[in-house]
């Protein structure tokens, strides 16, 4: 429950944010205004608020997808504390993994006002480069074809596989589990992420639809392909990009 109510609190300021951006065509990132009319240039200070979108968006996007790991982590604590064996509190592995994804909303934060200052970004902050667009695109989708990749996602569709080769012990072990689960979690889905300078950084429908193909990716057995599919389906998005320019 404690779960669906963070996700659900951070999907529903961020749809207002959204939904302000679409009414004022200016987004007001916790308070301060991020676009308008123009694209003139963000002072350095815009770099927290940004910063703090990000970290709002990576917690609404991220949190259903690490669910099944979480349950798992906290329902192997439960026996342990009916063995009378050590065990930590599950809100500590939930704060290391939550670290990972603060630290890649620091550095997509730090790219966003950087591809603003280049007038790279759109009003609605998303790509105004064919080149920039369909090279994310590309990328994305080669990427998905990747050893990394692979890797990666086999850590995060095994969640008891992964509590039990990874545990460690007391709360630091806790924070330390979950720290290592959201660094496999960033590197499977990083490029997924980045999608959103082509779509809309604050555009709810591709927000939705990357948080479900995360999803997707980490609980369908791997004889889907789903991975290698979206990866050609993104890839020709990205080469018809280029042509279209």
């Amino acid at each position: 429950m404690a779960l669906a109510a963070i996700a659900a609190l951070a999907w529903a300021y961020m749809i207002l944010e959204a939904r302000g951006m679409e009414q004022t065509g200016v987004c007001q990132c916790f308070g301060v205004a991020m676009s308008g009319p123009d694209v003139s240039a963000w002072s350095i200070r815009a770099i927290f608020p940004l910063f703090l979108m990000w970290a709002e968006m990576m917690i609404a996007m991220m949190i259903p997808s690490a669910a099944p790991m979480i349950l798992t982590f906290a329902m192997v604590n439960r026996q342990r504390r009916l063995q009378l064996r050590p065990f930590a509190a599950t809100a500590l592995f939930v704060t290391g993994y939550l670290i990972i994804w603060t630290g890649f909303s620091l550095v997509a934060a730090l790219a966003q006002w950087a591809l603003h200052a280049i007038t790279l970004l759109s009003p609605e902050m998303k790509s105004s480069s064919a080149i920039l667009g369909g090279s994310i695109l590309v990328l994305a989708g080669i990427f998905q074809f990747t050893p990394w990749k692979r890797a990666c996602l086999d850590h995060c569709r095994t969640p008891l596989a992964f509590i039990l080769t990874e545990w460690r012990e007391g709360r630091t072990g806790a924070i330390i589990m979950g720290l290592r689960h959201g660094a496999y979690c960033t590197g499977c889905c990083w490029l997924l992420m980045a999608l959103l300078f082509v779509a809309g950084v604050m555009n709810i429908f591709w927000i939705a639809m990357i948080t479900v193909l995360v999803l997707l990716e980490k609980v369908l057995p791997n004889r889907f392909k789903l991975a290698p599919v979206t990866g050609l389906f993104l890839a020709a998005w990205g080469v018809r990009v280029f042509i279209s320019r």
